[in-house]
């Protein structure tokens, strides 16, 4: 016995069929998706002022005056409590200025935005203290004799350290020559760094160097651990410089400075 589908226009019927499949992913494209989607952010010059007060204030040792900047780099993310969906997706997954990446690897589940934020602040604190031991200690500066002040708060997450760490060196010694680490470039890149001075990966490279190629780096101190994911998006004009260690980034610098040869990724 015939259906009563089957005793309509066939083109009506496929119409009929095709309902419920577009139905269901118009409810797919507009539902949330556990994803956050991220960007290129903002840089900050540590060998500069913030909010009208120098990022790296050093007492208890003469500090120098500096030329060129160091960048510490950043990326922008959806929040916690976004909504992103499947447009957003399907866009960051084709645009070189953006990444995809799963909401657990971004933020801690089951934490509020409030916690999260908390979180990340105490990670910017403890990566400041950590630079300080550690550019200090390479420096071979009694933290009893030299304070180090860093204002920098309104960034999160442990990233900034490796910078943090440069500026402190620049500011007391430069490079050792009476010249600055930066050789008056635009110097940019990212890496946490323990107060032993080991440094370490970070993630969303790929988007810090454009942030910092935009911002006039031509530079970047990556961890080496992290070159190939830096070089899968490297903006033109941009050099890539790998880094293990606090001791490593000052020599490399050093050496560009002085027109010598300096690793590669």
């Amino acid at each position: 016995m015939s259906s009563w589908l089957s005793r309509l226009p066939r083109t009506r019927a496929l119409v009929l069929c095709a309902l419920p499949l577009l139905a269901l992913l118009l409810v797919a494209g507009l539902a949330p998706l556990p994803f956050t989607v991220a960007q290129p952010g903002t840089t900050s010059d540590v060998l500069g002022e913030h909010r009208g007060e120098p990022v790296i204030t050093v007492s208890g040792a003469p500090v120098r005056r500096t030329d060129g900047r160091l960048l510490m780099t950043t990326i922008l993310a959806t929040g916690p409590d976004a909504d992103v969906d499947l447009g957003d997706v399907v866009d960051g997954w084709f645009r070189t200025d953006r990444a995809v990446l799963p909401k657990g690897s971004v933020y801690p589940p089951g934490q509020s935005e409030a916690e999260i934020e908390k979180r990340n602040l105490g990670q910017m604190e403890q990566s400041q203290n950590s630079a300080v031991t550690a550019a200090l200690g390479y420096l071979g500066r009694s933290p009893q004799q030299v304070k180090v002040d860093l204002r920098l708060a309104d960034v999160g997450g442990p990233s900034a350290g490796l910078f943090f760490a440069l500026g402190i060196v620049d500011k007391i010694r430069g490079d050792g020559s009476g010249g600055d680490l930066t050789g008056g470039r635009t110097i940019a890149g990212t890496g946490t760094v323990a107060a032993d001075g080991t440094v370490g990966a970070v993630g969303g490279v790929s988007l810090k160097t454009q942030a910092a190629r935009r911002d006039g780096a031509t530079v970047f101190l990556v961890p080496k651990a992290e070159c190939a994911q830096a070089e899968a998006e490297l903006p033109a004009g941009m050099r890539l410089v790998p880094v293990t260690a606090l001791k490593d980034a000052v020599a490399s610098l050093t050496a560009l400075e002085q027109g010598k040869a300096v690793p590669s990724c």
